[in-house]
């Protein structure tokens, strides 16, 4: 694969505007020290550079620019249209966002800006031309960063008469509208575009997650991140007049509900993203979400934020332990990441992120245990030079990540509140993270004819052209596994009729007659056929067999004896349908049954708690072995002998990995 930067990225936010000059040569001083060699620039200096409506600023930008050039850094210039000036708002009142409750903001904050109004487009995208302008033709500009996490809704008049637009584009007629939203029920039917009203709090929305009509709400989060895209794109596009060379990207956040990254991705040159666990996130979370941010373009990814240690936003901001740092950042690169940056290179003195951590804290010297950590990875990073970058990571498993379902899943009306989507996902791919099993994220509508399985979980929401597309996958000897709560609407959010599993139901060889939910403090129980028993929650669909075969039936409550799991040949391929949220050794029972029948491996053949993954480059295998479970564990014995690449040391049988040690391993390919 192609590599997009010469080096690994290593360094992150730096705000020398926000300090005096003679802070700046310290800075540099100890960044040289700490290994950095890269700046992320200019984030938030809208209202610095055009201080009122025709008067451009760019002096001090120039002198930054100028002393990173000088010292060789990879600049990754920001346009700063992530906040607007006072000034704006002051004579465009109209570029403020209406939040859903109806309040139109004043200035402040920042995602402030309506991503339909006029005003801010132009300007946003002649302060981007500008910067092209200025800056594109300067070789140490390895990467533009436009706005800055695009994120947030706005419900004002421009929204709504450019939702109007965009819905009369998408149905044609007033007609086929009312269909797609079954406008009939509660008599809402509209004869004019114009009687079409956003929904919100003073409409249909009941609050922001709840909705009296979901294809309604579907459609606005749908034209809510088509408009904050399409400000992306014309920032792009303005820089391109100018520079049509440099890669361009926007800083995503994981499992960001309001925006379709997988169609952010297809505009962007390179993917980054911000990550930020919080003191009890899952390891497998943090992991899922790196492959996430991988699998939107299927190519390595840029790590744009994480914290060197403490986080300021969160109910709880624990420290990162010594060695944490530094394991998550190669639990980053594992998993696709060809860069590894920070927010923020110097502690700010003010304002809410004053605690946020960052290699140089308010102690404002180099003898701190963060800054330490910092300099030995810079270090390690220097040392392996542009071995990784590029290197792919191959998998033969793909769980199907999709918006739309997101959005309707948690948008539908029952049968459980606590039904929500990126915790189904993650219960499926914990296991495959728990067996070092390498995985793909991968969208709806992807070639799976890749992966010797597709994992799909609540696929609530079948789209045209989803049936046939898993159908044929299945048939020419693919492994599906799906569950509950798929196949039940269209694109629309109405009901498939027929029988759940709507267009799955063939192909699953099952109907779904009704729907049981569970409360928190409710379960049921199942056994398989071979009289393993096993808990089930939060739902319970009651299946009959229509050609499948049941490998776990419920027993308890009014429907024991139905199935509870199923298995369904389909051409010469296997569907299994999993009924009920299983608890965990349950689900595992059943994907051990997936991946023995579709002959899935994982990296090594050894049985360990450490994290093991494997990127590929030409004929180079690079394994991770990390250790993120808090307990000291032993090397894998087909590691023995080898030498570790970070530190020179070669393991042994007798090599130990306590919490957070890491060791990196080169093999030739075999």
């Amino acid at each position: 694969m192609k590599k997009t930067f010469k080096r690994i990225l290593y360094g992150g936010d730096y705000n020398p505007n926000q300090w005096p000059r003679e802070v700046w040569n310290e800075d540099i001083r100890l960044f040289r020290k700490a290994g950095i060699n890269s700046a992320t620039i200019n984030v938030f200096s809208w209202a610095k550079i055009q201080p009122s409506e025709n008067e451009y600023y760019f002096d001090e930008l120039d002198e930054i620019i100028e002393m990173l050039s000088r010292e060789n850094y990879d600049i990754v210039l920001a346009t700063s249209t992530a906040a607007l000036p006072a000034w704006m708002f002051k004579k465009y009142p109209e570029v403020a966002r209406t939040d859903f409750d109806g309040h139109h903001h004043k200035f402040g904050q920042r995602h402030n800006a309506c991503p339909n109004s006029p005003i801010y487009q132009k300007f946003a995208g002649r302060l981007a031309e500008k910067l092209a302008e200025r800056y594109g033709s300067n070789e140490h500009v390895t990467c533009w960063h436009v706005n800055n996490e695009y994120g947030g809704e706005c419900f004002c008049e421009n929204c709504e008469k450019a939702f109007r637009v965009w819905l009369k584009d998408k149905y044609k007629t007033i007609e086929a509208l009312n269909q797609a939203w079954n406008l009939e029920f509660w008599g809402h039917t509209v004869y004019d575009w114009d009687e079409i009203v956003l929904p919100n709090a003073l409409s249909e929305g009941i609050d922001y997650e709840r909705t009296a009509f979901a294809g309604m709400s579907i459609d606005y989060r749908r034209f809510n991140s088509d408009s904050m895209l399409n400000n992306f794109k014309m920032e792009r596009d303005a820089i391109r007049s100018f520079d049509p060379h440099t890669p361009i990207t926007t800083n995503l956040m994981g499992t960001y509900k309001n925006l379709d990254y997988f169609k952010w991705a297809k505009e962007m040159d390179i993917v980054s993203w911000d990550s930020y666990p919080a003191y009890d996130t899952p390891w497998s979370m943090v992991a899922m979400r790196h492959d996430l941010m991988r699998g939107l373009k299927g190519q390595p990814f840029m790590l744009m934020e994480q914290t060197p240690s403490q986080q300021n936003w969160q109910p709880y901001n624990s420290l990162k332990k010594p060695g944490q740092m530094r394991a998550q950042s190669y639990q980053t690169m594992a998993h696709g990441a060809d860069t590894i940056q920070f927010f923020q290179l110097r502690r700010s003195a003010g304002a809410c992120e004053k605690f946020h951590g960052a290699v140089i804290e308010h102690a404002g010297t180099e003898n701190t245990r963060v800054f330490r950590e910092v300099s030995r990875l810079g270090e390690e990073l220097k040392t392996l030079g542009d071995r990784l970058l590029g290197a792919e990571n191959p998998a033969q498993v793909g769980i199907l990540f999709d918006w739309d379902n997101y959005w309707s899943l948690e948008y539908t009306s029952g049968p459980n509140k606590d039904l929500k989507y990126v915790d189904q996902i993650h219960q499926y791919y914990r296991y495959f993270y728990e067996k070092n099993i390498p995985v793909d994220m991968i969208p709806a509508d992807a070639d799976f004819s890749k992966y010797k399985a597709v994992i799909a979980p609540v696929l609530y929401m079948m789209k045209d052209g989803m049936q046939q597309a898993l159908e044929d996958y299945v048939k020419n000897g693919g492994t599906l596994v799906t569950g509950f709560m798929s196949g039940i609407v269209d694109q629309s959010d109405n009901v498939h009729l027929g029988g759940y599993p709507g267009p799955l139901r063939e192909l699953a060889g099952i109907w779904v007659e009704e729907i049981d939910a569970l409360a928190p403090e409710q379960s049921n129980t199942l056994r398989f056929t071979d009289g393993t028993e096993g808990v089930c929650r939060l739902l319970c669909d009651i299946i009959h067999l229509e050609g499948a075969v049941s490998i776990a039936d419920y027993t308890s409550n009014f429907y024991a004896a139905s199935p509870a799991v199923t298995k369904n040949s389909f051409g010469q391929g296997t569907v299994y349908y999993v009924g009920t949220q299983l608890e965990q050794n349950a689900l595992g029972k059943v994907l051990n049954l997936v991946m023995a029948s579709a002959d899935v491996k994982p990296v090594i053949d050894e049985t360990t708690k450490l994290e093991i993954t494997c990127r590929t480059i030409s004929n180079q295998c690079y394994y991770f072995i990390i250790n993120l479970t808090g307990e000291t564990l032993s090397i894998p014995h087909i590691f023995t002998g080898k030498e570790d690449i970070l530190t020179g040391n070669v393991l042994t049988s007798q090599t130990t990995f306590a919490p957070y040690d890491v060791a990196l391993v080169c093999e030739e390919k075999k």
